[in-house]
């Protein structure tokens, strides 16, 4: 299991991945002119500082944002999510990470919507003084699974559900699917995003199975792995569930996971990526 506090992991190399994925998703649902709802059940403080004393512990951002945000090869499908992380540092100078509620924030209109949940009380005052009189944001003290059923269907009748949970209880591969048909039991159009780090193979082989056998259409897998299959010194890799992806994103998601392999692969030869159909239409 993973600290809880995702400060401990901030601007990761799994942080890199999703917000970037997540940044794309955002601005899809924009093209239409109809407005969208974002729900971030696991939102944490919204933005780290990485000079504080627990993301130095490890130093994890040097596994990701640090080694791709002054990079000037990458592709231009990257390049709404590193401008996120760009316009927190304006100095130049890599403090602050973005976390994903800053990140939706930044791609949403003037008519958009987005609820943030968070359950850790002293997270949650933080994430709270962040927006504090942004009309276009809730922010409540609420478990990101009830917040599924608090919050959905939205009024819009389009958005994007983003699930990113710490993974630091047991059983949470189980919670996270079952969490998924509850939602969308009442929000079948929706999009989900739902985040999760890779754990053994025969867990994830299960987890596929299982999330597989839902009956839910429209699922597509994306992972990235940057160490070896039988890597035990801490997460190899991680993926992203996308339910109902917009089109043309598993195009774009392709492009960017490519280049983030390339770039922050930590092992030689270490498996590439995936970007598949897990149930298709």
């Amino acid at each position: 299991m993973l600290a809880y506090r995702h400060l401990f992991h901030a601007g990761s190399f799994a942080d890199v991945f999703k917000h970037a994925l997540l940044a794309q998703l955002v601005l899809m649902l924009g093209r239409k002119d109809k407005p969208f709802f974002c729900l971030d059940t696991h939102a944490g403080i919204g933005r780290y500082d990485l000079t504080h004393a627990w993301a130095q512990k490890n130093k994890e951002y040097n596994t990701g944002i640090a080694r791709i945000w002054t990079r000037n090869d990458a592709p231009p499908v990257l390049a709404p999510y590193l401008d996120a992380v760009r316009a927190e540092n304006p100095d130049g100078r890599l403090r602050w990470y973005p976390g994903s509620p800053r990140i939706v924030r930044r791609f949403m209109r003037a008519h958009d919507r987005l609820a943030l949940t968070e359950l850790n009380k002293k997270d949650f005052e933080t994430l709270a003084g962040l927006f504090d009189g942004d009309r276009q944001v809730q922010v409540r003290l609420m478990d990101g699974y009830q917040a599924l059923k608090a919050f959905l269907p939205p009024r819009e009748r389009r958005g994007l559900v983003f699930v990113d949970s710490s993974f630091d209880r047991a059983k949470e591969f189980t919670r996270l699917t079952r969490g998924l048909v509850e939602a969308h039991r009442t929000f079948a159009t929706g999009v989900y995003a739902l985040w999760y780090p890779l754990m053994e193979v025969p867990a994830m082989r299960v987890f596929e199975r299982d999330v597989a056998s839902t009956g839910i259409r429209k699922i597509m897998l994306l992972e990235i792995s940057l160490l070896q299959v039988n890597w035990s010194g801490g997460m190899r890799g991680s993926g992203l569930l996308v339910v109902n992806p917009p089109f043309g994103f598993e195009v774009t998601a392709r492009t960017i996971i490519a280049w983030l392999h390339e770039v922050l692969a930590q092992q030689p030869a270490a498996p590439a990526y995936r970007v598949h159909w897990l149930v298709s239409e």
